[in-house]
């Protein structure tokens, strides 16, 4: 490992050479633009020697010289492509640095009419800093501006599929209004198509549960709408629970409120998201008995 980072080292050390002796007239005037070009098959070689050694915030660091000099001989695509070589290695280290490379790509990609790959990298950044650095706020940003571009692309599974990350964290952010609209057009979109109609119910149900969050009139209105939308809605187990949750909600009765989720639960598994909102709708009918 140690001799794959003294090989890196000296292509460095040999890639600053050429560089140096570029600078001046006489430098530029006698196979400057070879010396660049050196330069840079020097860097791009400690990078994935650096990589082999497992040394990633090294590597990140000698392709991200390597875009850099691709960037000022005005090669932009071999530009963008060694910025998100470098995002790649700093994921392992940094995730900061990762987050700046990719954003020179995108700048990069969006200049070049490339929207699709600036999306794709937007979406890269918001799963960092939704796994790695657990900033939600930032990873429905990037999230959001995936989608924004996918959609001008056409690409509207995969717009979709941004949304309803947004949607997501709106919710656990308490920004149920938000999460609604995602959701409810998500779901009007699914019903256009009959491959996807099936999952409608799915985006309904959590915009359901965060009208529940917001207010109790609201969700039984919501619910009559989402029969007239969707009207096989009416025969899911989805529907039938938040039938049932508002009539404990309206009878103040907690502990039927528990019951219905738990009989839910052993037979549909319920994930994080959905147990974090049904407790917070809890919660309400525990501190405002009166909710109607």
């Amino acid at each position: 490992m140690a001799s794959n980072e003294q090989k890196a080292q000296q292509l460095i050390a040999e890639a600053e050479k050429k560089l140096n002796t570029t600078k001046g007239f006489f430098g530029s005037f006698f196979g400057g633009n070879s010396r660049v070009e050196d330069a840079i098959e020097c860097y791009q070689r400690a990078g994935n020697l650096f990589k082999m050694a497992k040394n990633w915030p090294q590597a990140g660091s000698a392709f991200c010289e390597t875009a850099n000099l691709h960037l000022r001989a005005g090669a932009r695509h071999d530009a963008a492509t060694n910025y998100v070589d470098a995002a790649n290695c700093y994921k392992k280290s940094d995730i900061n640095e990762a987050v700046s490379c990719l954003m020179k790509a995108i700048e990069i990609y969006t200049d070049m009419g490339r929207f699709t790959m600036a999306a794709k990298h937007h979406q890269t950044i918001a799963e960092m800093y939704d796994t790695d650095a657990v900033d939600l706020e930032r990873a429905v940003q990037h999230y959001e501006q995936a989608a924004d571009y996918f959609r001008g692309e056409e690409s509207n599974s995969s717009a979709n599929k941004c949304l309803l990350k947004v949607a997501q964290y709106a919710a656990q952010l308490e920004n149920y209004e938000k999460a609604i609209q995602i959701y409810e057009e998500v779901a009007t979109s699914a019903l256009e198509s009959s491959l996807l109609k099936y999952s409608a119910k799915e985006y309904l149900f959590r915009a359901a549960l965060c009208h529940l969050c917001v207010d109790l009139l609201n969700a039984q209105h919501a619910l009559e709408r989402y029969i007239q939308m969707y009207p096989a809605f009416q025969d899911s187990r989805e529907y039938k629970l938040i039938k049932v949750l508002i009539e404990h909600m309206e009878e103040q009765n907690l502990d039927g409120f528990t019951d219905a989720v738990k009989d839910y639960d052993s037979v549909s598994r319920l994930d994080q998201w959905y147990t974090t909102i049904l407790l917070r709708i809890k919660k309400q009918l525990n501190e405002s008995p009166d909710l109607r």
